[in-house]
């Protein structure tokens, strides 16, 4: 199967998302993934703190994100030489927000000290004795599921339950230009209410309308995976939690708020 290079590719005034951006619900609809991802790589670049680390992004949704052109728009909302705060919003066919990072950023450390050890991740298996997959709901042979590889230590995208999976690019985040272990990370973490879906995804939907991620430090290395599971409150929401982890250990969480509803 011949794939797309990239997530997207750049334009005079934006980008153009490509077909491996298309999420579960709707062909014409992005995975919040991909533009998760993007807006990662526009806060650090409007960053005035060089060579520092995101330690904590807090993504609002405020609307489906069509395949086709996207547009960023950034600003620094509290700025330092040791901690900043940069927003990102991306919008699609007219000014109207469709989604927000808010991305706490830090100085990294430089007093010579070494790092603590690190914190073992949940895996029971690492990505090389875990069975590969692949998701079997999307509506499109093309799309999102296809831009990583999925490998799974335990649980499944295709059942019910819990599930830890490991994963690594096909793809470039930006045409071009190599994927970043954050961006990968950021590609990866939304789908964390879908390997630990709860319901059966041809009677139900629930997608997310945030995504909070705090790290402990930045990801390293070609694999990154999360341990996830979701918690239905039987009020039409549900909470999804993860440890997120690379090869070396734990890096950190993320949090997803669904909403929940009948097809």
């Amino acid at each position: 199967m011949e794939l797309p290079a990239a997530l997207y590719e750049p334009t005079d005034d934006g980008y153009l998302a490509t077909a491996l951006t298309i999420g579960p619900w709707d062909p014409g609809l992005q995975h919040a993934g991909p533009p998760a991802a993007l807006l990662l790589r526009e806060a650090e670049r409007a960053s005035g703190i060089e060579g520092g680390q995101t330690v904590r992004l807090a993504y609002d949704i405020f609307g489906p994100v069509p395949v086709g052109p996207v547009r960023l728009r950034s600003s620094v909302v509290r700025s330092g030489r040791r901690i900043e705060l940069v927003e990102v919003v991306l919008t699609a066919g007219d000014e109207r927000p469709l989604m927000r990072l808010s991305a706490w950023r830090m100085r990294t450390r430089a007093d010579g000290a070494a790092p603590p050890a690190p914190a073992p991740h949940p895996a029971v298996a690492g990505p090389q004795d875990s069975r590969a997959e692949d998701a079997a709901f999307f509506t499109t042979d093309v799309a999102y599921h296809r831009a990583l590889e999925w490998r799974f230590p335990t649980g499944s995208f295709n059942a019910p339950g819990p599930a830890s999976a490991w994963t690594t690019p096909r793809c470039s985040l930006v045409e071009g230009e190599p994927m970043t272990p954050l961006q990968h990370l950021l590609v990866m973490t939304d789908a964390a209410s879908g390997i630990s879906a709860e319901l059966d995804w041809t009677r139900a939907t629930f997608a997310n309308v945030d995504l909070l991620v705090s790290l402990s430090r930045p990801p390293r290395g070609e694999w990154v995976g999360m341990d996830a599971v979701t918690t239905l409150g039987g009020s039409g929401a549900a909470l999804c939690t993860a440890v997120l982890f690379d090869e070396d250990g734990a890096i950190g969480r993320s949090a997803q708020s669904l909403f929940v509803e009948p097809r």
